[in-house]
């Protein structure tokens, strides 16, 4: 049974300010070179599966994942740059729509973890010693939201002052208990947590992405670029649903969205995959490890890499993160620059926000089973 600790998380911010402490201002730093080499990018040829609906086929290639050479964002945990082999998939289109989410709530009668009853006996068994408990009007059912009333900030690093904890918010009142999602079927859920993810892929016989897939899905016919789009950050707010503007303070919605979009709003990728960058962060099933790259033997390519073998986020030790990508409708090259492939966060397996969501994966294998 799903053990429900979602509002551990804000329970910590509160006191110590460390949920989503993988945030932090985005630095130039000196990148060391990866061992490339002298591999062609290979595909095998497309799936002769008849592909599923809403899906595309990933070709199997050899990229590089991780940081590139000329990109000034990069951060230590995208470091070093590395080749890596992946197999062919299929992947959805879109990031997982409310329309479809609905459709898996009906069918099984699911309960999200921010639907759920706090249970704070457990809650804390993933908190520093001796957390206070948050008070009992605290202690309800609810999720993370963007406090969009930030007039100023008076440090960056203080996350809290842009994040809100609200009652009664989840999947099917992503703002809170008065907000609903009537007519936007075709956004992206958010508010789920990757336990909530996983039980949508047992439903649909899919499953999420490694963090290696997802970056093969986000290069799309490339193998060595910085975005989804190519290597032109300039071409950024006409790809991706990204934060225009001063963050976290004014939002100038050049391109049309103050915050979260429908999917298919911006083109697609090169392989025919929208929102890999912006609108919602996607969660993958790698285990979040900022030491994981420097790890790794990179004197040949890694093949079909499934992350590292446990989590480790000295920022965050009380919690089993996971890995998540592609950035947000909040994301802005002052702070956080996650719009690039290479740019990875972790989130706790029992965390949801209103700028999180997921896509699934399929191999052939897995639809042969089926049958």
């Amino acid at each position: 049974m799903y053990q429900q600790r979602l509002t551990k998380q804000f329970a910590y911010l509160a006191f110590a300010l460390v949920l989503f402490s993988s945030v932090s201002s985005c630095k130039n730093e000196d990148q060391k070179k990866s061992s490339e080499p002298k591999t062609e990018a290979k595909a095998e040829p497309t799936s002769k599966m008849e592909t599923p609906e809403g899906m595309v086929w990933v070709e199997k290639k050899t990229f590089i994942q991780g940081a590139k050479d000329t990109d000034n964002y990069a951060m230590p945990r995208e470091k070093p740059a590395h080749w890596v082999t992946v197999d062919g998939f299929f992947m959805d289109i879109t990031e997982v729509t409310n329309k479809q989410f609905k459709a898996f709530v009906e069918a099984t009668n699911y309960i999200t973890i921010a639907e759920r009853e706090i249970d704070w006996e457990e809650m804390k068994k993933e908190l520093p010693p001796n957390t206070p408990k948050p008070h009992d009007s605290i202690l309800q059912p609810g999720s993370l939201i963007f406090n969009k009333d930030v007039n100023a900030v008076v440090n960056m690093e203080n996350y809290g002052q842009w994040w809100t904890w609200k009652t009664g918010a989840n999947w099917r009142h992503p703002d809170g208990p008065e907000s609903t999602i009537e007519g936007k079927d075709d956004y992206p859920v958010v508010h789920v947590a990757y336990q909530d993810a996983l039980a949508y892929c047992e439903w649909a016989n899919r499953r999420l992405p490694t963090e290696a897939e997802w970056e093969s899905a986000a290069q799309g016919k490339n193998t060595n670029t910085i975005f989804t789009w190519g290597n032109d950050a300039a071409k950024l707010d006409a790809n991706a649903n990204t934060w225009q503007g001063v963050f976290p303070t004014k939002n100038e919605s050049q391109d049309g969205f103050e915050f979260i979009s429908p999917v298919k709003s911006y083109p697609p990728n090169s392989i025919g995959l929208y929102d890999m960058a912006g609108n919602v962060w996607e969660i993958t099933s790698d285990f979040f490890s900022v030491k994981y790259y420097s790890e790794l033997d990179t004197s040949k390519p890694i093949v079909n890499p499934k992350g590292a073998a446990t989590h480790f986020n000295p920022n965050n030790p009380y919690q089993v993160e996971h890995v998540m990508k592609g950035g947000s409708f909040l994301c802005h090259a002052s702070y956080c620059a996650s719009f690039r492939i290479s740019a990875k966060m972790g989130v706790s397996v029992d965390s949801g926000s209103d700028h999180m969501g997921f896509r699934t994966v399929a191999t052939p294998d897995m639809l042969t089973s089926k049958e």
